[in-house]
C-alpha cells in the first residue's frame, strides 16, 4: 500500500493532481490533503474525486494513472 496526497491548488488545466508520498513535486506543494493508503493510484484518484470534480494523477509519480 502506498500513501497518496492531492494538491489542493488547481492546476492550469483545472485538475487537482494526485501524488505518491515520495513524489519530488510534493515538497513544493503548499496545500495538500492526505488521501490515505491505497493499493493503486486509481483508488487514490477516486478518493480525490470525492473532494474535487476534476482530478488527475501526476505524470511523474503516477504514470500508470495519468490521463
Amino acid at each position: 500500500m502506498i500513501k497518496y496526497y492531492v494538491n489542493n491548488t488547481r492546476q492550469s488545466n483545472g485538475n487537482y493532481e494526485v501524488h505518491k508520498h515520495d513524489c519530488n513535486l510534493l515538497a513544493f506543494i503548499l496545500s495538500k490533503t492526505d488521501l490515505g493508503f491505497h493499493p493503486t493510484c486509481q483508488g487514490a484518484v477516486m478518493e480525490a474525486g470525492k473532494m474535487y470534480q476534476k482530478t488527475s494523477a501526476c505524470i511523474r509519480c503516477c504514470k500508470e494513472c495519468h490521463n
